[in-house]
């Protein structure tokens, strides 16, 4: 027996398929962007806290690293994603290694990454 093209279960079930890779496609996205956010939020916290430390403000900082002031704001609320090289900039800046910057340092204060 030879099935229709047009056949109204063929329509359903690639219907059904359809909604079911929006769905997976939708939950992707959401943890996704639920991962970015918290690397982001940890990241300008890191930034935060050791500006905070060497006592420097945050137009001091965007000075030091050849940045502008709202952005370095922007970037420890999270409001940016951040490129390799203006990482580099903020940790020169700073006088630490990149890897101080990604170094989740108190644990109480930032996301659990655990929940991803």
């Amino acid at each position: 027996m030879k099935l229709e093209k047009n056949r109204p279960s063929k329509l359903l079930f690639k219907n059904a398929n359809n909604s079911m890779l929006q769905l997976l496609y939708s939950y992707h996205n959401f943890h996704v962007n639920k991962m970015k956010n918290i690397i982001l939020k940890n990241f300008g916290d890191s930034v935060r806290e050791l500006r905070i430390q060497k006592k420097m403000t945050q137009e001091e900082l965007a000075n030091k690293a050849g940045l502008h002031r709202t952005y370095i704001g922007m970037i420890e609320r999270a409001e940016k994603n951040i490129t390799l090289i203006n990482i580099q900039k903020i940790a020169n800046a700073l006088s630490v290694e990149i890897s101080n910057l990604l170094y989740v340092q108190d644990q109480s204060k930032r996301e659990n990454n655990s929940t991803l």
